[in-house]
């Protein structure tokens, strides 16, 4: 086995390390703060992801500074507002998260998803 390009690019290993971790933070975790949590997790290494395949070495951001036209001399833009408009949208996720679990603790006084499950069965019955 060669593990020769998991050193070159361990930048996207972490990044893949990190998404296995939110993952599995998420499908066995049973309180529903770790699994907002797990989901923020996720989120950010794909952000990471994003972030480091848009980023090529030896380029500048794209602000045209002391005369330079040239499109090579630039990264492309596209992957940094992608991964803008992914912050702003999964802040948002989150907080409608965490107003729903505040909203679900009032009532069944529990973040046990297993425990509140089961309440609301009983209630169904």
């Amino acid at each position: 086995m060669n593990f020769v390009n998991l050193f070159h690019n361990y930048e996207e290993a972490i990044s893949m390390i990190l998404f296995v971790i939110g993952f599995s933070n998420l499908l066995l975790q049973k309180n529903l703060i770790k699994k907002i949590i797990g989901l923020n997790i996720m989120d950010s290494s794909v952000y990471l992801f994003l972030a480091l395949k848009g980023y090529i070495e030896g380029l500048k951001a794209p602000i045209v500074v002391d005369g330079v036209r040239s499109v090579e001399a630039y990264i492309n833009p596209i992957p940094a507002g992608l991964v803008l408009t992914g912050i702003v949208v999964s802040v948002s996720v989150t907080a409608v998260m965490l107003s729903l679990t505040i909203r679900l603790y009032a009532r069944y006084h529990s973040l046990n998803l297993d425990e509140i499950s089961a309440m609301i069965n009983k209630e169904g019955k």
